[in-house]
């Protein structure tokens, strides 16, 4: 009778944040194998998620079959100067083998804080016993500092509260999010805010045409092009392109390309490798438009419409760093996204995406000619869905 390993558990956070889902570990409470980078660790929460699975469900893991519940944070208490928590994250692949580390999540950002605090991962007198904490964040996968504003009621993490966001049923706490000097510091990209040194490119992409693009490193890499350049209006829901084969490859052909025009990839075919960045999000004019939970959104509701796909699909709500690129891009004149918004110098911009609105502030200055964003700010929730451990076949590793 053949003899299996069995199971092993490791303690973990399921965790919501933002408009996205994912377990949360410590770092010290990993497998040892796992504490480093590699193979062992990407083994590990892949099976935690319950991928690679060809059905496309994730049903023997805790995912949930969008990108938005595929996900994996690792948090440690920071050895960095003026920081108190290291924030690694790991977007996995639903259907192929890989863990992509090449960006963040700004919708989990907003979890990192409260599970730091809960966790002990802050000085314990820097959280005080009513108000709000402020967590310093070093965002690993891009090297960057976030500022968290947790609320604090007798001593713990506020999770309840009446902050609605758009795209979660339910309201909860308001933590505020501060995305410092939030130009992505991309390898090929040189740091620059804008790559290609243009606010607007053209952008060749076979079997689709050319086409106006503003590419922006910023909270996350994004590739911006103009709806109705595609044949869209800005006010889509998920049905109207998910299910549509056709339009999938055209946005991920213009994935593909705006990548190796930003310094990303080498080639276009190094883009299967790379899901998580760049994004590639199409934005509008301000038009009424019914958002997915039936909730009407009038034309005056919004500065600009905005969609955006996230590891091929279109996403049902907005991705946090996206929403950084989309404030930054916004208060930069000439910017496709800020001629969306109707030109000008703008702080903050009020977008609709398929489940309602969002508002992002940007701060953004010229120095020697080039722009510059000292930070991007805006407000999520978030809150633990369950705890406890999390088990894994023993030879996952």
């Amino acid at each position: 009778m053949a003899s299996f390993a069995p199971q092993i558990r490791i303690p973990a956070t399921y965790m919501r944040g933002g408009t996205s889902k994912g377990v949360f570990f410590r770092l010290q409470d990993l497998p040892r194998a796992a504490q480093v980078p590699g193979k062992a660790r990407d083994a590990l929460l892949l099976r935690v998620i319950g991928s690679p699975d060809p059905y496309g469900k994730q049903i023997d893991g805790m995912g949930a079959a969008t990108s938005s519940t595929s996900k994996a944070v690792i948090l440690s208490k920071s050895d960095r100067l003026g920081h108190d928590v290291d924030y690694l994250f790991g977007q996995v692949s639903i259907d192929q083998p890989f863990v992509d580390w090449s960006g963040n999540c700004g919708n989990l950002s907003a979890a990192v804080g409260p599970f730091a605090i809960a966790n002990g991962l802050v000085d314990g007198s820097s959280v005080p016993r009513d108000g709000v904490a402020v967590v310093r964040i070093w965002q690993a996968n891009i090297g960057k500092t976030i500022v968290a504003r947790v609320p604090i009621s007798d001593g713990a993490v506020q999770e309840t509260g009446d902050f609605e966001l758009d795209g979660v049923t339910f309201p909860a706490a308001e933590v505020q999010l501060e995305f410092m000097d939030p130009a992505a510091e991309e390898e090929g990209a040189g740091g620059a805010m804008f790559p290609t040194g243009n606010l607007v490119d053209e952008l060749e992409v076979p079997g689709v045409g050319t086409l106006r693009a503003t590419m922006i490193n910023a909270g996350i890499p994004t590739i911006f092009v103009e709806a109705e350049a595609i044949g869209y209006t800005g006010t889509e829901l998920q049905d109207a392109i998910n299910g549509d084969a056709a339009a999938l490859a055209k946005f991920e052909a213009i994935r593909a390309h705006g990548a190796v025009r930003m310094g990303l990839i080498k080639n276009v075919g190094e883009a299967a490798g790379r899901q998580h960045t760049p994004k590639v999000a199409f934005v509008a004019r301000p038009a009424s438009y019914t958002a997915s939970s039936g909730k009407p959104v009038a034309a005056g509701d919004v500065d600009l419409l905005a969609r955006a796909l996230s590891m091929g699909k279109l996403h049902h709500a907005m991705m946090g760093t996206a929403a950084v690129a989309i404030g930054t891009a916004a208060a930069i004149p000439g910017t496709l996204v800020n001629l969306a918004a109707g030109g000008g110098e703008r702080s903050a911009v009020r977008f609709g995406h398929p489940s309602g609105t969002l508002r992002v502030g940007a701060q953004a200055s010229r120095v020697d000619g080039e722009w510059r964003v000292t930070k991007a700010v805006m407000s999520r929730s978030a809150r633990v869905l369950m705890e406890g451990w999390v088990r894994v076949p023993g030879d996952t590793l």
